[in-house]
């Protein structure tokens, strides 16, 4: 087995968190695959431990499943889960639009503008995998902008499942061209500094989720749980 690099000057155990999670949400490991402390820590050529302590993260965000004495399991894409957290999220990330379109000034602005025309390249160059990472990109410098790091660290942490969705959705239910149209008001939005304007372009892009997640669980019943 191929022994993956990682960072010394970063924290091992949050490195490995983010590479499982980054295998499980872009559907590399599937629903029901065995997790083996083992197996991970050869692949990181590290100890045990930092490896139990990524699990333990990765069962805190409904990635996994920890049995005693039966081994880690990943877990089915929970409906409840994705549904609550769409909530939760809908509720934190419009709140956050309607502040950043009363802070913003013209240097965000231009951050801005680069995320986008990196998301129109990744699109153009067909990355899906850019794309979405600079899709998350451009809802934490929301965030940044409306100086309230907290309310991303919040989204990510109860983001997991959607991300999954979010991921299996791209290629034809909720394509990144489509995406990226919604971001685009959401910038015409805020370059306006219109508050209610913001806030709504947010709402709607956010309830994209909601509604893929109906095909995507009929294209792939097998990987989604009612719990």
């Amino acid at each position: 087995m191929a022994v993956d690099t990682l960072n010394p000057t970063q924290p091992v155990n949050q490195q490995i968190y983010r590479i499982l999670r980054r295998d499980i949400v872009h559907c590399l490991i599937p629903p029901g695959t065995p997790l083996s402390e083992k197996e991970v820590s050869v692949r990181f050529d590290v100890s045990r431990q930092p490896v139990r302590e990524a699990f333990i993260k990765l069962a805190e965000n409904g990635l996994i499943q920890i049995r005693p004495q039966r081994g880690s399991y990943v877990n089915k894409i929970s409906i409840r889960q994705v549904s609550n957290g769409c909530f939760v999220r809908q509720a934190i990330e419009c709140a956050v639009a309607r502040r950043a379109a009363s802070l913003i000034n013209d240097d965000w602005l231009w951050q801005l503008e680069q995320n986008l025309s990196q998301q129109r390249s990744a699109i153009d160059r067909q990355q899906q995998n850019d794309f979405f990472t600079l899709d998350d990109d451009f809802h934490q410098k929301m965030a940044l902008i409306a100086d309230c790091q907290l309310a991303w660290d919040t989204v990510e942490n109860i983001k997991a499942a959607i991300d999954r969705v979010r991921y299996m959705s791209l290629d034809h239910v909720s394509p990144p061209e489509m995406l990226l149209n919604q971001h685009f008001e959401i910038f015409n939005a805020l370059e306006q500094r219109d508050e209610a304007r913001v806030e709504e372009a947010m709402r709607r892009h956010l309830h994209e989720i909601s509604e893929s997640i109906l095909l995507i669980r009929k294209e792939n019943s097998e990987w989604f749980s009612e719990e």
